[in-house]
């Protein structure tokens, strides 16, 4: 099968691509060329801007392909280029997003059917390319399937903590020093790894009982964001202690460095896979946490990407303001 994928150097298009080549299809990217990933053997680049829709989409046109796997739209003009660009296709996949459903639901885990509530724009400007790609279902058969996953990592991206887009986190582990979570740590999250996620992209191509249908790309179960933490503990070789303060209070703090703790890490996330489950066989995700983070972090380490905590103060001035604020109750409670 002849397959373009828009991007091909990301936190999961690399896995993708590198499932596609594995299996003997004919692999495109077409991207910008700013990325320094090293592709396959074999894949075909063509550099472009799809913001440059009139090129774009008269280049996708030409090349005739088979199937396209979309990483990089996120809003609706994106989409309707894109139902432009691949007019004709056999089979078109979309990469959405759990942040679809927002983070008030109905029931857990969350299946595709539940109603969606984006409180983030990243969350909104999908749903709004999700729409237009079904009405084009609807409307004139247009070959898309949908897949939302949920929080992914590999070594390209490494690995997150719970209160903000940081990797000094991992390095106040290595070094003893405790990290803050929200709250008590106990809301649900679940973890992939990109090879894993690679396994719903490629295996729902060619599928013709996934077409007009949306996916989430999960795997069963889920984990504490304290238990997430503890196993880094595990994988590092160093327990250190976890200082949990509230949302309101860290939102009140910075409430841009928190953002990501507030639009999804902080609430209780947990999504069903079972539909993609029984659709698509061949999504048997078999990458453990524990393993995964310990590839990770080894990579991380070789490739000098752990940033020195000793550089960020942020951390510990608010670890020092939490104690200071309850060490007068303490002692008032030894009394």
């Amino acid at each position: 099968m002849r397959v373009v994928i828009l991007g091909g150097t990301g936190n999961i298009s690399t896995s993708i691509v590198r499932l596609l080549v594995a299996q003997g299809h004919e692999v495109t990217c077409y991207n910008r060329g700013q990325s320094a990933v090293q592709l396959p053997e074999g894949v075909r680049i063509i550099n472009g801007d799809r913001q440059d829709r009139e090129t774009f989409e008269k280049t996708m046109q030409q090349e005739k392909f088979d199937a396209a796997i979309d990483m990089i739209s996120f809003n609706k003009e994106d989409a309707e280029s894109s139902i432009r660009a691949f007019r004709g296709v056999k089979h078109f996949v979309q990469c959405s997003t759990v942040c679809t459903y927002g983070v008030e639901y109905e029931w857990l885990p969350v299946s595709e059917d539940h109603r969606l509530r984006p409180i983030s724009g990243y969350g909104q400007g999908k749903v709004d390319a999700d729409k237009a790609l079904m009405e084009a279902y609807y409307r004139e058969g247009f070959p898309v399937t949908i897949l939302k996953p949920s929080t992914t990592y590999g070594p390209a991206i490494g690995i997150l903590r719970q209160v903000a887009w940081d990797f000094t986190w991992i390095d106040r582990i290595l070094k003893g020093k405790p990290i803050l979570i929200c709250g008590d740590g106990k809301a649900l999250h679940s973890f992939l790894h990109v090879d894993d996620a690679a396994k719903a992209f490629v295996g729902v191509l060619g599928k013709a009982h996934c077409v007009g249908q949306t996916y989430n790309v999960v795997p069963r179960g889920f984990i504490t964001w304290e238990e997430h933490h503890k196993l880094a503990m595990k994988v590092l070789g160093k327990e250190v202690e976890l200082i949990g303060v509230p949302l309101q209070t860290l939102k009140s703090i910075d409430s841009g460095r928190f953002g990501i703790c507030e639009e999804i890490f902080a609430h209780n996330d947990y999504y069903s896979c079972e539909k993609l489950m029984r659709d698509v066989p061949e999504f048997v995700p078999t990458v453990s946490l524990e393993e995964g983070m310990r590839q990770v972090f080894d990579v991380m380490k070789q490739e000098g990407r752990i940033p020195n905590s000793d550089n960020e103060t942020w951390e510990d001035e608010i670890i020092a303001a939490w104690h200071g604020a309850f060490a007068p109750l303490a002692n008032a409670a030894k009394a």
